[in-house]
């Protein structure tokens, strides 16, 4: 059975890198990017593209007044929230966490999970992976 691709809405960093390639291997489409640097992100829940199915925020690139915004927008949207770093690896422990993997039988499931938090090493200790 072929599952179809969710399409995702990425906030946070100029350039993805390698990231498009594993959330491609993991059946995720990248629809929409947004840098996050638009002071207009800041001052008002901004609407989400259509057809959005997951809202990926980029931390390191991305400032509290934004991932704040677009966090509220999904949670208004009933949308699921990805929360990592810009890197593959943090991408991945984030994706094999929430259920998104290739093999993961919770892919098909619809329903709303709660927060999970990861442990996270390096700076600061807010730089964890949370999902909701």
């Amino acid at each position: 059975m072929a599952q179809s691709q969710v399409s995702a809405l990425i906030v946070g960093a100029d350039r993805l890198g390698n990231i498009p390639d594993l959330l491609r291997d993991h059946n995720i489409a990248i629809r929409h990017h947004i840098s996050g640097r638009d002071p207009a992100h800041q001052k008002k829940t901004p609407a989400l593209p259509s057809g959005t199915e997951l809202v990926i925020l980029l931390t390191d690139f991305l400032g509290h007044n934004v991932m704040k915004t677009f966090r509220l927008a999904a949670q208004r949207a009933g949308i699921r929230v990805l929360v990592c770093r810009r890197s593959v690896c943090s991408m991945q422990q984030a994706l094999d966490q929430c259920g998104y993997c290739k093999t993961c039988p919770l892919r098909e499931e619809n329903e709303v999970r709660p927060t999970v938090r990861a442990p996270f090493k390096g700076r600061g200790a807010r730089g964890g992976l949370v999902l909701q």
